[in-house]
């Protein structure tokens, strides 16, 4: 900002997105970009918005940029544990080799540009390998979650026609171990393209006699990298492509900006390659040289204390994790008995928060000196959508407002810019992350994305922004509840649930009512303490002083747990499906299905 002449944040924001070419251009030589070939132009719109070209005329690699230049630096370029206590180290120096080795092995497969190689393991130190060999080559990385069922995993290798996958033999969580070589094997039994399966153990003994130098492929910036698969309507899964110069922008603006990237950060994010926050970490902080973190297990596995043992041993001066983590820490961990004084930063991301467990989060994990950098990660942008900056005020469960670069707004049904109140939130100009389409399906990408609101980019969030001009998420927008003519998130109600200090946690639903439009049916679970025991007449009378009488809710129900991702995020969707007795569909994606056993049927 002292640079460019901007002595306040809102006035950068304005110039990050009325001039998008002037910000993109300082932006990848304030991060020092590398290119082969310099671009000519920053920015080129020949068939509209949808389908924008960044830096057209250049030639880059993103491994050249987040490995291969930082060969000689003395910091690892990953530490790395498991649940069973396992440590390891990896040099920026050995991964540089051991990807070049890997690229050549792939060659000697018929690996090239363009294919598709897929990556269905546990978080371990060679997903790292294979994911710089694929940029090395030019081919296309697949994470898929480890934790997907068989049928999971055979759907998203049949629609990215991956050509090889790499596995391991078990994956463990909870110190139980699940096979997972297996279940790719069962996967591979319905119709695929895979050719190669490789398990991440055999890596060494195939790639120990191919050569370590490995002349990398120049490619054109919007060259894709990666795809990642993320849920779309009815259960069909959407693939997101990322290419190599706007993914490697977007992450590094994230990381340099928004974490103020240090030379000396241990950035740890508690994340899964599967998602996009694996490799946005991963990329974001290798830009730089940084050091990454990587964690292989459950965050309150053997006991809730175990990631602040962490934090505290390994001297992590970033840490972020999803609100639903942040949760089950709170419920399980003793953070008093840890000092924390390497910490500078919180990050969160995945879904909205509650107040109770922000503040718990500010105060006694960053020990009420750290911000908390919560930011609207979108796997189609590869990144931010808000995101907070180190440098301004924040209320609790604020994202602070528009990433740099995102021309971001609030809208009502019509497409008029909302205050004060909940809309869409929308972008009314491309940025270079957005998904380069989506794979095999380019007229979906625009009916989803660009057809809500005219010329506007819209993923299906629901914002809104209070008067002092701060920015909240409240969910995705079709999980909206329109109560007596009052559209509200679901966060919204969750929150104020959330804040009774005899709830940990809670998933608010919307069902068909005679005379509100939706009713409200809330599921709560009780936080551990007989000395508040649980009243669901009490909670009600709770959420009307909070929100309003038309805000009574039409019924409450105390469960043990709620269906969550792997990620941790509750999964709304099913809850509604499994109380109206409707088919439940994708519930592959939840880490503990038992959870669905308490959700009641509706009565009548």
């Amino acid at each position: 900002m002292q640079r460019l002449g901007f002595e306040e944040r809102e006035e950068f924001l304005r110039f990050s997105t009325e001039n998008p070419e002037a910000f993109w251009s300082e932006l990848e030589k304030e991060t020092g970009v590398a290119w082969f070939v310099p671009y000519t132009r920053v920015l080129d719109m020949p068939q509209g918005p949808e389908w924008a070209r960044w830096f057209p005329g250049g030639q880059i690699n993103i491994a050249w940029n987040c490995l291969d230049r930082w060969v000689n630096t003395p910091q690892p370029a990953c530490v790395w544990r498991n649940e069973r206590g396992a440590r390891r180290e990896v040099s920026f120096r050995d991964l540089t080799l051991n990807s070049n080795r890997l690229a050549h092995y792939l060659r000697s497969l018929g690996i090239e540009a363009g294919d598709r190689v897929a990556l269905c393991a546990p978080v371990e130190p060679e997903i790292l390998t294979v994911l710089y060999a694929c940029l090395k080559i030019g081919a296309i990385l697949v994470p898929i979650f480890s934790g997907y069922s068989a049928s999971t995993i055979a759907s998203l290798l049949d629609s990215s026609g991956a050509r090889m996958v790499f596995t391991t033999e078990t994956a463990t969580r909870r110190g139980k171990r699940t096979p997972m070589r297996e279940k790719v094997n069962e996967a591979l039994e319905r119709p695929n393209k895979v050719e190669h399966v490789l398990n991440l153990s055999e890596i060494h003994s195939r790639i120990e006699l191919q050569p370590s130098y490995f002349d990398m492929e120049s490619l054109p910036p919007e060259a894709p990298w990666l795809l990642l698969f993320t849920p779309g309507t009815g259960g069909q899964p959407k693939g997101c492509l990322h290419s190599h110069a706007g993914a490697l922008l977007q992450a590094a603006k994230d990381i340099y900006l928004a974490f103020d990237h240090k030379p000396t950060d241990r950035f740890f994010w508690l994340t899964d390659i599967g998602w996009m926050m694996g490799a946005w970490t991963i990329i974001g902080n290798h830009h730089f040289g940084g050091t990454v973190f990587l964690y292989d297990g459950a965050p309150d596995h053997p006991d809730g204390n175990r990631l602040l043992q962490i934090l505290e041993d390994e001297r992590i001066t970033t840490f972020g994790l999803s609100p639903g983590d942040a949760r089950l820490l709170r419920n399980t961990s003793q953070p008093d008995e840890y000092p924390l004084e390497s910490l500078r930063l919180l990050g969160s991301s995945g879904a909205p928060w509650d107040e109770t467990s922000w503040l718990w989060y500010y105060e006694r994990i960053g020990k009420g000196r750290c911000p908390v950098i919560d930011i609207a990660s979108v796997t189609e942008i590869f990144g931010a959508f808000l995101e907070p900056l180190p440098i301004q005020s924040l209320k609790p469960c604020s994202l602070g407002g528009p990433a740099p670069g995102i021309a971001a707004t609030v809208v009502d049904e019509k497409g008029r810019p909302v205050q004060r109140r909940g809309g869409f939130l929308v972008s009314t100009k491309p940025t270079l992350s957005m998904t380069a389409g989506i794979w095999g399906d380019p007229s979906r990408y625009v009916a989803d994305y660009w057809t809500q609101f005219p010329s506007c980019w819209s993923q299906g969030d629901w914002a809104s922004i209070d008067e002092d001009g701060q920015w909240f998420l409240h969910g995705r927008a079709n999980d909206c509840l329109n109560v007596s003519g009052r559209k509200v998130g679901p966060g919204e109600v969750e929150q104020i649930l959330c804040e009774h200090p005899g709830v940990a946690e809670a998933a608010v639903i919307g069902v068909p009512g005679a005379l509100k439009g939706d009713e409200i049916v809330a599921f709560v679970v009780a936080r551990n303490n007989p000395r508040l025991p649980l009243q669901t007449t009490e909670l009600a009378a709770h959420l009307v002083r909070e929100m309003g009488a038309q805000f009574r809710p039409k019924a409450i129900h105390v469960v043990a747990d709620l269906p969550k991702t792997f990620a941790g995020n509750i999964v709304r969707r099913l809850i509604r499906q499994k109380y109206l007795g409707e088919e439940l569909t994708e519930s592959s994606a939840v880490g503990n299905p038992s959870a669905l056993d308490y959700v009641p049927r509706k009565r009548g």
